[in-house]
């Protein structure tokens, strides 16, 4: 049960960065929303953009941090942020562009890339 939860739990975040980039895109005309804040905590969002092998229109890309911002100012903590994350967008980017994003499980071990980049730095 508590494995559905967290995938339950997993499937909500989507959606929500997901309709979130929509309003950006729509609202705005651009998905350059780079972050909410609510009280003390910072949402920062990465978005890119990556080419699947089984579609011809690129897909998004977006990687996401809440953050707490009560001792530091909001754009210092995004460029930050930013800074922690590009290296790792990029890397992904180089080994997932023009795969089958149908085909979730390939992904999994890069999670284990993701926390060795934020232990080692």
């Amino acid at each position: 049960p508590a494995q559905k939860e967290h995938n339950i739990s997993k499937d909500l975040r989507g959606a929500f960065i997901s309709a979130i980039n929509a309003f950006a895109d729509t609202a705005f005309n651009s998905n350059s929303i780079e972050y909410l804040e609510s009280g003390n905590i910072l949402f920062i969002f990465k978005i890119a953009e990556v080419q699947s092998g089984d579609n011809t229109m690129l897909e998004s890309l977006i990687i996401y941090g809440l953050v707490d911002k009560s001792k530091k100012k909001s754009d210092k903590l995004v460029k930050k942020f930013f800074g922690k994350v590009d290296p790792m967008l990029q890397l992904f980017i180089q080994k997932y562009n023009g795969v089958n994003f149908s085909e979730v499980n390939q992904f999994s071990s890069f999670g284990k890339i993701v926390e060795e980049f934020f232990i080692k730095k």
